[in-house]
């Protein structure tokens, strides 16, 4: 055999490693999300898949050093684009099949509300037709904004002077729909900081006070909560004593659930707030709280098909780490603001595409709902996509 063929077989040899290692990685994602396990052992199994790669470009290499060094240097570059690729094709794989007709909406979704509801913009007729789409969807949760609040954790009461109107119409129209304040700010070193305990003594005042006002509930969304955050732990404990004495819920915005063992520790690292949660963290937040909204958006996915099969895991793992007594919804994207993180690949009909993907046809002992964000930016064509997709089948 000569040199050229020695090389053509060299190629075609590390070229279905390459492909090997894709595949390889895309089927331990959807093995570990499937049978479960949440500890390293997965992420040292991945490792060890790319590490093989490696290891046969070393193996296969031929040549001057210079010539061996850049094939390893150039192995060792490419591969976190074959992970990705292997992750990429997984999503691809989880977005298959036909959603199941039993996997609808069950009376347990929300909606997310602008500040207009409470500040006087939004007249008794806007909040009759509201009711009225409420109660056609089985929506059973409202998160209207209350606040924001004041980086001290305060909470100016004059942003809300037409409250106690939205909550009687609503309770008079549909008392079984909870109305909750949806309160948040900024979290950062020079914003809201979680981690002073005379902000989050303001805050769970800002809590009292709100639920003085009759909401039947607090829910939270605090941007970005950093992994192991204890502040923001003992904001949601001191803040359940508050709603169980009263009888109200306490629900909370999420980040997301990391896909593989070990994925929100580069965020963390580099930028102080990852992108997702470690299953750890996420069933402390869980077991802290009444009900998990879970921001299923702001991905950066570029396309549908692998967005749906993303939202399929969230909702897999999330089903897996929720307490069965804590209410489960994931956010829905209904707004349109093209931004890196939020590709025109997310929008309602994927999104709830892969929520009954995931639910199939023997859906969990527990009602999942969906939780269109926001109503503010939400088309009629996203209502039809929720509709059609999700809360128009009898529940």
């Amino acid at each position: 055999m000569d040199l050229s063929d020695k090389r053509w077989r060299t190629a075609a040899e590390l070229s279905v490693c390459l492909v090997a290692v894709v595949v390889l990685v895309g089927v331990l994602c959807w093995v570990r999300v499937r049978v479960g396990g949440d500890d390293w052992l997965w992420a040292v199994a991945g490792v060890a898949v790319v590490l093989l790669w490696v290891a046969a470009v070393v193996f296969r290499s031929r040549g001057t050093r210079l010539r061996r060094a850049l094939l390893v240097t150039g192995a060792v570059v490419l591969s976190p684009l074959l992970v990705v690729g292997g992750m990429y094709g997984w999503l691809l794989v989880e977005n298959m099949g036909t959603p199941a007709q039993t996997a609808r909406g069950r009376g347990t979704d929300a909606l997310w509300l602008g500040h207009a509801w409470v500040d006087g913009r939004r007249s008794q007729t806007d909040i009759d037709a509201l009711v009225g789409r409420v109660r056609q969807a089985g929506i059973r949760d409202l998160y209207v904004h209350a606040g924001p609040l004041a980086d001290d954790g305060s909470l100016d009461p004059s942003l809300r002077p037409t409250a106690n109107r939205l909550i009687e119409s609503v309770h008079r129209a549909a008392p079984t729909v909870r109305v909750q304040a949806w309160l948040g700010n900024v979290v950062a070193a020079d914003r809201l900081r979680l981690d002073d305990p005379a902000t989050r003594t303001r805050v769970l005042d800002s809590a009292t006070r709100v639920l003085a006002d009759g909401f039947d509930g607090i829910h939270y969304d605090f941007e970005p909560v950093a992994e192991g955050s204890r502040g923001f732990l003992d904001v949601l404990t001191g803040t359940r004593a508050l709603t169980r004495a009263r009888n109200a819920v306490l629900s909370v915005a999420t980040n997301q659930l990391e896909p593989i063992p070990g994925a929100h520790i580069p965020g963390q690292v580099l930028f102080g707030r990852p992108h997702w949660w470690s299953v750890d963290y996420f069933g402390q937040v869980a077991r802290a709280v009444d009900q998990i909204a879970i921001m299923t958006y702001d991905t950066g996915i570029p396309t549908e098909g692998a967005y749906s099969g993303y939202f399929s895991v969230q909702t897999r793992l999330a089903v897996r780490v929720v307490p069965a007594d804590v209410d489960l919804v994931l956010g829905i994207p209904a707004y349109h603001e093209i931004e890196a993180m939020h590709t025109s690949a997310e929008t309602v009909a994927p999104a709830l595409r892969g929520l009954r993907l995931a639910l199939g046809d023997d859906p969990p002992g527990r009602a999942v709902g969906a939780a269109l964000y926001v109503d503010v930016t939400a088309t009629d064509d996203d209502w039809a996509q929720y509709f059609a997709g999700w809360a128009g089948s009898p529940r």
